[in-house]
């Protein structure tokens, strides 16, 4: 599956996945207000088989057929 990923400005580290570039009409209003300004980042060929960074592909992939979008939150913050 194509995906398209946007970083949100306002927020570091929290990316956004959607499945048609500049195509945000499947993220909930509230959400996208939430993100503040986004800037494109990639394109990317999405398959259960591909590793990403910081998630389960199979995980995103579920998401983007399931609602069209995904949403990468940053890593939480561990305390010594």
């Amino acid at each position: 599956m194509q995906c398209y990923i946007y970083k949100s400005v306002k927020k570091d580290y929290l990316y956004l996945y959607i499945t048609h570039k500049d195509d945000f009409s499947k993220v909930p209003s509230a959400l996208m207000g939430s993100l503040g300004k986004l800037e494109f980042v990639m394109e990317l060929e999405l398959t259960s088989e591909r590793k990403l960074a910081r998630e389960e592909s199979a995980k995103v992939l579920a998401s983007l057929q399931e609602q069209g979008f995904f949403v990468q939150l940053p890593a939480p913050v561990e305390l010594p």
